[in-house]
């Protein structure tokens, strides 16, 4: 059965890299409403968006080299994103939840950003983000090895 199967490339596809038609190790995906696919293109540290049909995406999250500034992520894993269009990312070698308003320059800090450690105000290598139907934010602590909740304020 999968012999017939074919897949269509809808991101990337343009060898390794990190012009705005390439990812460099991409992580995970989010899809919108709207079929707009969100990536977090881990070696280039930073999250893309490409609209649906685009053949080359935009930087909504990060894009300025690796570092801990606001305007800056470090190996960025797990994404989603909420109603408002408001961008959350797992921000993995920072120990952080950053959210992004798409089209601002900077993020802020949601949650961690305390510092690796296993208090329940930090989290180490955060990982996947889901949200419930009441807004929590649920965010895999890997390297503690446990599910947080968080509430967040919006």
């Amino acid at each position: 059965m999968g012999e017939y199967n074919k897949g269509t490339v809808v991101v990337g596809g343009n060898g390794k890299g990190n012009q705005l038609n390439q990812l460099n190790f991409p992580g995970f995906i989010f899809v919108d409403e709207g079929q707009s696919v969100y990536v977090s293109d881990r070696q280039n540290h930073r999250v893309m968006k490409w609209r649906k049909g685009a053949k080359e995406g935009r930087v909504v999250a990060g894009g300025n080299g690796e570092g801990r500034n606001l305007n800056q992520l470090s190996s960025p894993e797990g994404l989603i994103v909420d109603n408002l269009g408001q961008i959350y990312v797992a921000d993995c070698w920072n120990d952080r939840i950053m959210r992004w308003c798409e089209g601002k320059e900077k993020g802020e800090i949601v949650v961690g950003g305390n510092g690796q450690g296993n208090q329940t105000h930090q989290v180490n290598r955060p990982m996947g983000l889901s949200f419930d139907d009441e807004g929590n934010l649920y965010v895999v602590d890997s390297w503690n090895h446990r599910i947080e909740k968080f509430e967040i304020i919006l």
